[in-house]
């Protein structure tokens, strides 16, 4: 089970329901485990662009349509 009743964010969401853990996100993002967490705990967390843009980037591995905008308002 995914998510663990935990609060999340669309982010957070995301790689729940497609079987994501956040220590892949960190190593394919380059992203450090605090920023994972807060990253798809978080709807009020806002990471810079050059940390959004590798997430979108290592998430795009797993589905190609996944833009920034579907996480973050930038």
């Amino acid at each position: 089970m995914f998510g663990l009743g935990k609060k999340r964010s669309r982010l957070g969401k995301w790689i729940d329901q497609r079987g994501v853990t956040q220590q892949w996100l960190c190593k394919e993002a380059g992203i450090n485990k605090d920023t994972a967490t807060r990253a798809a705990s978080s709807d009020e967390y806002s990471p810079n662009l050059k940390t959004a843009n590798g997430i979108v980037k290592a998430l795009r591995k797993i589905d190609p349509n996944v833009n920034l905008d579907d996480f973050w308002s930038m």
